[in-house]
């Protein structure tokens, strides 16, 4: 075992509030191809010449507005994960960002300080569904570093979680208790939006998603192990299931659009709008395609969310927590860890 590590991967952050590092950091994952997915010179006169002119401050003044005193909550709770994670664990656990700082380059070479003699990783995307723009990217991306830094390495790899026992157990638990006092609250999963053009990109088949009537829940294996659409919808009913929650009890929206073209819908702030103004007066909302908080937890649920609720008519409004430093979440991490059947080689 002292030949193996494991390394952490988490989305990232801006390392400041400053405008110039909100600059930099959005330039990176903006001009990623499995994020804005257009050729690269659209993209980079859309992302240079337009978005990083006036999109930087407005981002900057919205990561103030949640930045902890110890730096990025995002940073922040990853870090205080990985230390979790590395307690129970007899292998080193390192923590790399996709993007910014600590850069996937940089958590490699900590873990090689650590075991000189490691020979294999296993990556484990912190993004329990899978995407073009959070788990291909980190494996693109991880792969790119390895062929051209550390090509005597092994790396193996999760690829998505979203229906494991445990981690459905420990994201019902942490909702449970967000749900929890003497009012009912109407339950909204709010998940991370992604163009439509990326459900069908990834659908292997390129006959199901989008194009079969009700393709989220019409089977199709093939399809579905990369299919992030059907990937949110199935965590949502185990987590309703779990809870024993009605049709009535809970909604489903995304969150976090970008651009014109045509995004997973329905969208979360127009839902929150419609849910106070049907008369909603106690909303608790989950964002469960992130596993730590964030900017767009924190400050587009947290604070933009609340405002609309508000506005509307709603009266008691709850964000409730991502999995963060939760220790059924820690042990879910190991147990995937542990399941060999559950790695794939990169």
């Amino acid at each position: 075992m002292n030949n193996k590590a494991i390394l952490l991967v988490n989305l990232g952050s801006p390392d400041t509030t400053n405008v110039p590092d909100v600059k930099r950091y959005l330039g990176e994952f903006l001009m990623d191809k499995y994020v804005i997915d257009v050729p690269f010179l659209i993209r980079f006169l859309l992302v240079k010449g337009i978005i990083l002119n006036f999109r930087p401050k407005k981002s900057a003044e919205a990561y103030a507005s949640i930045w902890w005193d110890e730096g990025s909550p995002l940073i922040v709770l990853s870090k205080r994960l990985q230390k979790l994670v590395q307690k129970d664990s007899k292998l080193p656990v390192g923590l790399a960002m996709r993007y910014a700082n600590p850069s996937i380059k940089a958590g490699i070479e900590e873990l090689l300080e650590k075991q000189p003699q490691c020979k294999e990783i296993f990556v484990f995307p912190l993004y329990p569904h899978y995407a073009m723009a959070t788990t291909l990217t980190v494996l693109e991306k991880t792969r790119e570093v390895v062929k051209k830094y550390f090509p005597q390495l092994k790396i193996k790899y999760i690829e998505s979680y979203y229906d494991h026992p445990s981690y459905i157990d420990a994201l019902a638990n942490s909702i449970k208790k967000g749900l929890a006092g003497k009012k009912k609250k109407h339950l909204l999963f709010s998940f991370h939006g992604v163009p439509e053009r990326h459900v069908r990109k990834t659908d292997p088949t390129k006959k199901h998603c989008m194009k079969v009537n009700n393709c989220c829940y019409s089977d199709c294996k093939e399809a579905h192990r990369y299919c992030y659409s059907h990937q949110v919808h199935r965590t949502a009913r185990l987590v309703v299931e779990k809870l024993n929650l009605k049709e009535e009890d809970f909604t489903i929206a995304f969150q976090s659009r970008l651009g014109n073209d045509p995004w997973l819908s329905p969208a979360t702030d127009a839902t929150i709008e419609r849910l106070a103004k049907e008369g909603i007066k106690d909303l608790a909302v989950a964002c469960p395609a992130f596993v730590s908080d964030c900017l767009e937890t924190l400050e587009e649920i947290g604070e933009e969310g609340e405002e609309i609720f508000h506005e509307h008519g709603g009266k008691n409004y709850t964000l409730i927590p991502c999995l963060n430093e939760d220790p059924a979440w820690v042990n879910t991490i190991h147990e995937l860890i542990a399941d060999k059947k559950l790695h794939l080689t990169l």
